[in-house]
């Protein structure tokens, strides 16, 4: 179970570069984009320098996920959506 909590797709649209500035650093927010959506990951323990093993957050994380993450899309589910990406 997902924790969109948006039936009516209303959810706050961010582009790159305001993702960026949620990496961990910049700001308390840790967020990573996967698949349009922007999740907030800050209370992972797994993020909280703002990275993963080769990961970074502030990103959009498709790609990389897709192509080489030993776990499926669905670890995702634990984290709220935060925003649409642009």
């Amino acid at each position: 179970m997902s924790l969109i909590a948006d039936p009516h797709n209303t959810l706050a649209t961010y582009t790159t570069a305001q993702l960026a500035l949620r990496n961990g650093q910049d700001r308390d927010e840790i967020w990573v984009g996967y698949q349009g959506l922007i999740y907030d990951v800050s209370r992972s323990r797994l993020w909280r320098r703002g990275n993963h093993y080769e990961h970074w957050a502030g990103q959009d994380l498709t790609r990389e996920l897709d192509k080489d993450a030993p776990h499926t899309p669905n670890v995702f589910d634990n984290f709220p959506v935060v925003g649409k990406l642009a």
